[in-house]
């Protein structure tokens, strides 16, 4: 395996026969928690923009070698997303008055994300289908994790309103 696809692939997870893009998921989140933990929110901000500048052009490399747009295999993507949608999360959480809301934060991002990135509503389908290359691969997952964040940062409140 190349380094590249060893890089597009998050480590071999998005190799899954099947669900890649779950496994990919699931995969980038204990790293995202661990970056969390020992390094801080601005260390995983900036690995963020840079695997996904990083991702862009990589994958117009891989594209443009195979042939074939937005590969299942191609799980950077997911893992960017995550991330984002993680920090927004975990932003909340540290927040809230009750217990366990960074463990909450955790899984309602994992699932908010997922929920977008699957079901594409709005914007971030339009780009899934209409911008092409890296950008597009890249994009509709970052706006997904923007979402999911988002939507994790609701629920987070939502349930500090009902303590």
């Amino acid at each position: 395996m190349t380094l590249q696809k060893l890089f597009l692939t998050f480590g071999g997870a998005g190799l899954s026969p099947k669900a890649p893009g779950t496994v990919g998921t699931l995969a980038s989140l204990p790293v995202g928690v661990a970056i969390l933990h020992y390094f801080g929110m601005e260390t995983l901000f900036m690995l963020t923009i840079a695997i996904t500048i990083i991702a862009v052009f990589e994958i117009n490399k891989y594209e443009t070698s195979t042939g074939i747009h937005d590969q299942q295999h191609i799980v950077i993507d997911e893992a960017a997303g995550m991330w984002l949608a993680l920090m927004i999360a975990v932003s909340t959480a540290v927040t809230m008055p009750y217990p366990y809301a960074e463990i909450l934060a955790i899984i309602f991002s994992f699932a908010s994300f997922r929920l977008f990135d699957i079901w594409k509503p709005s914007t971030i389908g339009w780009i899934d289908r209409e911008v092409k290359g890296g950008m597009g691969v890249m994009m509709d997952d970052v706006l997904a994790g923007i979402a999911g964040g988002i939507l994790s940062s609701v629920l987070l409140i939502a349930i500090g309103k009902l303590f």
